[in-house]
């Protein structure tokens, strides 16, 4: 099995080398070619990088590690060769004001899963995951003892699920199901319950994650 990584920045990377450190395949692409041949070489032998187009054409899951706006430009460019992938998205509603503070990017009744699901080609398989942690917890939280911290995930697909709970584990975490797409908002920041941010900042474990998530239904 192989995962496409497309984006290289802090959640990227961190994926990146969580996945390998798991013994997973990953090819690498982003904006910056460099930086993706700089990475996957300090990655070793189970990364390369390829071109986008390339990268997702070769792997049976893709990891868009990029904001959300580049994301929903970069999506159709790419539709032809996502038919049949577990589209894995880690994106998060943020912009910045005048202040250079969080705010939302879209409406309260909007999440970032339901954007990039709707520009997804039918034969997609979708998945909101790896977005639940701040990118320094989630680079730092691996395979934590004695409990590994949580990341929680979002679909109404079942081969897009079975797929994120084992790159879940394979990248040392605990995987926790919030629910469907119509939950994405739920795992997503600013204002998600079940994003680290919804909890204070705290990297939870899996079992205070499913108590969060029952406790609301």
């Amino acid at each position: 099995m192989t995962t496409a990584i497309v984006g290289v920045g802090n959640i990227g990377s961190a994926v990146a080398r969580h996945l390998v450190a798991g013994g997973e395949h990953v090819v690498l692409a982003g904006k910056n070619a460099s930086g993706a041949q700089e990475l996957a070489a300090e990655l070793g032998p189970l990364a390369r990088a390829a071109a986008v187009p390339d990268a997702i054409a070769e792997a049976d899951t893709v990891v868009f590690a990029v904001w959300l706006d580049p994301m929903k430009e970069l999506i159709p460019q790419v539709a032809s060769v996502l038919d049949g992938k577990v589209v894995v998205d880690p994106s998060n509603p943020i912009a910045f004001d005048a202040q250079g503070q969080f705010v939302r990017s879209l409406p309260d009744d909007q999440s970032a899963g339901s954007v990039v699901a709707a520009l997804l080609p039918a034969g997609a398989h979708y998945v909101k995951a790896f977005g639940t942690l701040a990118a320094e917890a989630l680079a730092a939280s691996a395979n934590r003892t004695p409990e590994r911290a949580a990341l929680l995930y979002a679909t109404d697909d079942e081969r897009a699920a079975h797929a994120a709970e084992r790159l879940i584990r394979a990248a040392g975490f605990d995987p926790v199901k919030a629910g469907g797409l119509a939950d994405a908002g739920r795992i997503e920041a600013p204002g998600g319950d079940l994003h680290q941010f919804g909890f204070n900042g705290e990297v939870v474990s899996a079992e205070k994650a499913r108590a969060a998530v029952t406790a609301a239904r």
